[in-house]
């Protein structure tokens, strides 16, 4: 009788185990998730998309002509929708899984489309969707940024080939590299929040199409002031403030890191936004609101790479450098150079992201107050790299670019006729107006 009920109790722990043993497994996992950092990456993720609609869009809208405003915010719009079914799809399984044997250049395809990705799934303390959403956010932006190259004067079919195809071409490889555990992060590159990932691929690619696809009518002899500086000043400002999830999520936790690359990244704003007023006004006299928001996103862009890596003093240093070489760019691109880089993306976020790329081989270092290089590096030696990874990643985005022009012209048009160009391009692709007086 006695063995009978030590039977009995062996089946019945038996039994509890299998239930119990899936609950023991979900706490093991839940265990390894930091809600407060989960929670802080879903804001820095709305920030991010904020950046872009309806910040960047607002910013791009009031610089253009007002018979073009809608069309650069159909642009912006655009380009996030067809960003996030393509981040879906391939992008994403492309930038951060492993390649196999080409791991070194491009990721592979196993989570296409999220395959194999459930809400259990971690990325160090956060939920891997979690994760693939904020990246996404990075993914719409980058070719967003590049629209300021080209309004009112692209056609609309055109834009949409060239930043689809540059978001797969240029970008995701690109993102593989320096995140995804590619030959550029094996090196032990710097690049905290898109130095190199975000804005030299869209400062440089920006350079390109302006070429490629020639100057505004008019250009350079007659330059059509923005038709409405205060909603390019909220625009600037809606970026300034998404900039914050951009800079300080990319530390993926809610923790000192974070709070110090939200810190620095204002310094640095808020420094290259009065040094570029400072040298506006004693070059022309007049200190513009225009200009000023223009510092403002020159300091964002050059802070971004070493966000994460320098303390106060050398956000002070990059801000100052952001105004001086961003402003002196902006006029040597279109006044010597004769480009019509049309809002000055290369100048701002090509010129911005490189420079602060660079600066970090040395503001990282703890006698400025930064947090130190990456591990065994010198600042000569991480200036070797940043550099390397800067000309890589340049070049890349060059060759990219040329080459997917010349495969959206086969395809469709890429500039309007002049006739259209002359009426604007709210009518003439969109059929509505901006503004109805």
């Amino acid at each position: 009788m006695a063995m009978g009920w030590q039977k009995f109790y062996l089946k019945l722990l038996s039994a509890l185990f299998v239930l119990v043993a899936p609950s023991e497994a979900f706490a093991q996992e839940a265990a390894k998730l930091d809600t407060g950092d989960t929670a802080w990456i879903i804001v820095a993720t709305a920030l991010v998309l904020f950046m872009t609609m309806p910040g960047l869009a607002l910013f791009y809208g009031g610089l253009v002509r007002s018979r073009n405003v809608l069309s650069v915010l159909m642009h912006c719009a655009a380009i996030c929708c067809v960003a996030s079914v393509l981040w879906l799809a391939v992008g994403y399984s492309l930038a951060f899984t492993d390649g196999g044997a080409a791991n070194a250049v491009i990721g592979g395809l196993g989570k296409s489309f999220l395959s194999g990705v459930s809400t259990s799934s971690l990325v160090g303390t956060i939920p891997e969707i979690v994760f693939f959403i904020f990246q996404m956010t990075f993914a719409i932006i980058t070719p967003a940024l590049i629209v300021g190259a080209y309004p009112e004067r692209i056609t609309f079919m055109g834009m949409l080939l060239f930043s689809s195809l540059w978001l797969l071409v240029v970008y995701v490889p690109v993102a593989h590299w320096v995140w995804g555990g590619g030959w550029l992060a094996g090196l032990g590159i710097l690049d905290f929040a898109g130095g190199l990932v975000v804005h030299l691929t869209a400062g440089v690619s920006a350079l390109i199409i302006a070429i490629m696809l020639g100057g505004r009518r008019g250009f350079p002899r007659e330059i059509v002031p923005p038709h409405n500086p205060g909603m390019v000043m909220i625009g600037a400002s809606m970026l300034w403030v998404g900039w914050f999830g951009f800079n300080g999520g990319s530390a993926l936790a809610a923790n000192g890191g974070a709070g110090m690359a939200i810190a620095v990244t204002h310094i640095s704003a808020a420094t290259a936004s009065l040094t570029w007023m400072i040298i506006e006004w004693k070059q022309h006299g007049k200190p513009s609101l225009v200009g000023f928001v223009t510092g403002t996103i020159a300091g964002l862009a050059t802070i971004t790479p070493a966000s994460g890596f320098v303390g106060p003093v050398g956000a002070l240093i990059i801000g100052v450098v952001a105004g001086i070489i961003c402003y002196l760019m902006v006029h040597l691109i279109k006044q010597r150079f004769k480009i019509d880089d049309s809002l000055d993306v290369f100048a701002v976020h090509g010129i911005g992201g490189l420079t602060g790329t660079l600066l970090v081989s040395v503001l990282a270092l703890p006698s400025f107050g930064g947090l130190g290089l990456a591990k065994g590096m010198t600042a000569g030696s991480q200036l070797g790299v940043q550099a390397l990874g800067s000309v890589a990643v340049a070049a890349w985005a060059v060759v990219g670019s040329v080459i997917i022009i010349w495969i959206v012209r086969a395809i469709t048009p890429l500039r309007v006729s002049d006739d259209d160009e002359t009426e604007g391009l709210d009518v003439t692709i969109h059929g509505e107006r901006g503004y109805n007086f």
